[in-house]
């Protein structure tokens, strides 16, 4: 690769030295025909003419233009308002829908985190730092989640699932497109009548899985009367 230095030591070499081309295309690992082109540009222009040029391309072809950048800002406002996921998946997804250039995800969520539209979170522990839990025998424990997804035509959806905590054994997996406690209760029954009932559930605070943030005071919903019936912790 040239710079500046070795080119003008070249230069010296040939003009101020005199040793010839060849042993100079040699000791620089250059052929000689590259050697007289750099006297000769050098003999024309200066240092200036000798010094390597930028290969960094004029445009950036990958660079997001401005009406797109605005419209994923826009877009990210418009899904959090709606109390949707606002998340670079899904943005991704409604551009796709709209017939619009999709940029990778990590420019997308580069753009919206530049904007101010991310929240920092320095108290957030990294992933190398979380315990899986794992309970110690089949059927010890049950985990519920309620996450939500969109499906192709734009339709969000809440899934429904069920893992045992020891054998990660999914027994039952639902979408709907939104779940009550009655349906949520339902579906636990069920399993209950196909695998026998666990000795204890884990779920998050959601208002399907429970009803003591609910200002009721000793109120229960269907999903916490259900556990009870069936004495599971």
């Amino acid at each position: 690769m040239d710079s500046p230095n070795r080119n003008l030591a070249i230069v010296k070499a040939v003009r101020d030295q005199g040793e010839p081309v060849a042993k100079v295309a040699k000791r620089f690992g250059i052929s000689r025909q590259r050697v007289y082109k750099i006297v000769s540009d050098f003999d024309a222009g200066g240092p200036e003419a000798i010094a390597p040029k930028s290969r960094a391309p004029h445009t950036h072809p990958q660079a997001v233009p401005e009406t797109l950048r605005k419209h994923i800002i826009d877009m990210r406002k418009q899904l959090t308002r709606a109390g949707f996921d606002a998340g670079p998946d899904t943005v991704a997804f409604h551009l796709q829908r709209q017939g619009m250039r999709v940029p990778s995800t990590s420019t997308i969520r580069r753009i919206i985190t530049d904007a101010g539209l991310v929240s920092p979170q320095p108290q957030k522990k990294p992933r190398s730092s979380y315990i899986r839990f794992e309970a110690a025998l089949p059927n010890e424990c049950w985990q519920a989640d309620i996450t939500h997804a969109f499906l192709l035509d734009g339709t969000r959806v809440e899934i429904l699932d069920f893992i045992d905590g020891h054998s990660r054994y999914l027994p039952s997996i639902t979408a709907q497109p939104a779940f009550t406690g009655a349906a949520v209760a339902a579906q636990l029954q069920y399993l209950i009548d196909t695998y026998g009932p666990p000795a204890s559930t884990l779920t998050d605070n959601g208002m399907v899985f429970t009803a003591r943030l609910a200002g009721r005071k000793g109120g229960r919903n269907a999903f916490e009367k259900l556990l009870n019936h069936h004495r599971i912790q």
